[in-house]
């Protein structure tokens, strides 16, 4: 993705605005002029936890708070600036890099997840972002048993300027990831962004599925995919840790995607999946704008979850 532009921030903050009413409002509240006793760091604790951060996560940055030293001039700006850099500590080796133009071509990139994680739309940004950088772009429509998913990506694929692949309902989508990565070989395109299935109650038959997928594509390229992105969407909070485990384990994620941030009061999740998952966070989104999706940054997330709006120094 091109890099972050400033106002972003504050879209981010604005969309984590329940999050952080609930977190540091309750956290300033606790803490400021008063000493750091045990009940308040045990209060912490519960706060972070109800925020969806988990109770690890939850128990060191309770403890990492417990260090600092407030006083009766401490601001609130003082207090949240100390929770974030613990949230931030927590995330900072999880940051993940999304560089489809910075590898071989065409660079394909196969998108999983449920049916309704932003998937679909998460696609269609990435194409749109690309082809604004004047890259050659096809996608293929890999979710063949939805027409719904099949359509709105015929969308996005128009509005982005981007080359567009399909089959009818109900059709192999190996032989459509084949067709589109041999497709993308001999036409000369610089990625290739593949749509898939997420039919979560056929887990096994899913996973066959995306494996076979993978299989075929490696047929055309031994090193495809170049990038298996998990899209998962922020509002259904911790029953994301059950779809990393179950894509993680099956299919070799290699980044994260998170969307649909703006839609929660539990945008702390990201730290529970950032610390189950071997793979890194590498977007995060907060709307439906083309860009609305960005890079993921630890420290500024961090900050926009407690309500700092303003960029990291």
């Amino acid at each position: 993705m091109v890099e972050t532009k400033p106002g972003w921030w504050r879209r981010l903050s604005d969309g984590l605005s329940r999050t952080s009413r609930q977190l540091s409002g309750e956290v300033v509240k606790a803490f400021v002029a008063r000493p750091l006793e045990q009940a308040e760091i045990d209060a912490l604790e519960d706060m972070l936890i109800e925020a969806d951060l988990g109770p690890r996560a939850a128990s060191r940055i309770a403890a990492s708070f417990a260090s600092e030293r407030f006083g009766k001039s401490s601001s609130d700006t003082e207090i949240k600036e100390a929770l974030a850099a613990a949230i931030g500590a927590e995330l900072e080796s999880r940051e993940g890099r999304f560089d489809p133009l910075g590898g071989p071509r065409p660079y394909v990139v196969l998108f999983v997840g449920v049916n309704g994680s932003g998937k679909t739309t998460t696609l269609g940004k990435i194409a749109s972002d690309l082809t604004a950088r004047g890259a050659k772009v096809l996608i293929a429509a890999g979710d063949t048993f939805r027409a719904a998913a099949v359509e709105q990506l015929k969308v996005w694929s128009d509005r982005a300027g981007a080359s567009f692949i399909s089959r009818p309902d109900g059709a192999d989508a190996a032989g459509l990831a084949f067709d589109a990565a041999q497709m993308a070989k001999d036409e000369g395109y610089d990625v290739l962004l593949i749509d898939t299935a997420g039919r979560l109650q056929n887990k096994q038959g899913l996973m066959d599925e995306l494996t076979k997928m993978i299989r075929v594509l490696r047929k055309v390229d031994p090193e495809a995919p170049h990038e298996v992105l998990l899209v998962l969407d922020a509002t259904v909070g911790r029953n994301a840790l059950a779809q990393e485990n179950v894509f993680g384990n099956a299919i070799g994620v290699t980044g994260i995607v998170v969307t649909k941030l703006d839609g929660t009061a539990r945008g702390g999740v990201l730290v529970p999946v950032a610390e189950a998952s071997d793979s890194p966070i590498k977007l995060i989104g907060v709307g439906e704008g083309v860009d609305d999706l960005q890079p993921f940054d630890a420290k500024a997330f961090a900050r926009s979850l407690v309500g700092l709006s303003d960029l990291p120094a």
